[in-house]
């Protein structure tokens, strides 16, 4: 059992599953809601908490309705948030979920009007007992100095970094973590068309990195910081569900392989093959390392 921290948002998911995807300008009646808890972050979290891990949550929490069922589910997963940011005033970050029924896929609007998670409030972590921390891309400023400030207190400490999205300035995070994870959607935008050429692309800004980039049906791609380019293909499972997620999973899955000591492509191999099945399943509950 490693003890996990993750800097990161937690959100409330208002999930519609409906047939298939309405065209624009009309209406169609769901098939049934859920509201759920939410978020990069604390995703992994629930996942790596399943696997047996300690883990704990670094963000923002505000005193408001829709932050009681994100504090039950960390609750339920025994996930420690005493490290959170708390605010007396605002709104929880809120995603809007349209889930297809026919695809198993989904589209989002995501709401968000709350401060991040801050240097001031990550100093005041114990990170002595800790085994592993992974940060969402976000917040470039802050982001940095809390990566700057952990490699000051702790540089022996194992770091992952998720870049999902291309904001302003993320590349300057690039040098501070030992674990990039990198999504298709980032890839895309940097104008690369496969997950080995963005990775053989961002090398030079990560020399002491190992970079990984999963690429959906395609399967996943790394490149460790010895150069050595590994790929495992997906794995689908019999029948598509729900893939709200299943990114998190992988990431999950990867960083406890790495605690494992696992080489890369066993690694690779069983993070595709637990997110595939996280795709074959509602929600996260369940999700385990055997899947």
């Amino acid at each position: 059992m490693a003890r996990i921290l993750a800097v990161g948002i937690a959100t409330l998911d208002i999930i519609n599953r409906v047939d298939s995807y309405p065209p624009e300008d009309s209406e169609v009646r769901a098939l049934s809601q859920r509201r759920v808890r939410g978020g990069n972050a604390t995703n992994s979290l629930v996942v790596l908490s399943q696997f047996g891990h300690a883990c704990a949550w670094a963000g923002v929490l505000v005193d408001e309705p829709d932050a009681a069922p994100v504090r039950a589910d960390l609750d339920h997963y025994g996930i420690d948030y005493s490290a959170c940011r708390r605010l007396a005033t605002g709104k929880m970050p809120t995603s809007y979920i349209l889930h297809s029924q026919a695809t198993g896929s989904r589209s989002i609007v995501h709401y968000r009007d709350l401060p991040e998670y801050d240097l001031e409030s990550f100093r005041r972590i114990d990170l002595t007992p800790l085994d592993w921390v992974h940060f969402e891309g976000r917040n470039v400023e802050q982001t940095e100095a809390m990566l700057a400030y952990l490699r000051t207190q702790r540089p022996d400490l194992p770091v992952s970094l998720e870049i999902e999205k291309p904001r302003p300035g993320i590349e300057r995070l690039f040098p501070h973590a030992g674990l990039l994870l990198f999504s298709r959607d980032y890839a895309r935008a940097q104008g690369h068309g496969a997950a080995p050429a963005l990775l053989q692309a961002v090398a030079a800004q990560s020399p002491g990195a190992d970079r990984v980039c999963a690429w959906g049906e395609a399967g996943a791609w790394a490149l460790d910081r010895g150069g050595r380019l590994h790929h495992s293909p997906a794995v689908a499972p019999p029948q598509l569900v729900d893939t709200l997620g299943a990114g998190d999973t992988f990431n999950a899955a990867l960083i406890d392989a790495r605690l494992q000591g696992m080489d890369w492509p066993a690694g690779l191999v069983r993070a595709c093959r637990i997110a595939g099945a996280k795709c074959g399943r509602e929600g996260l509950h369940g999700v385990t390392a055997d899947a």
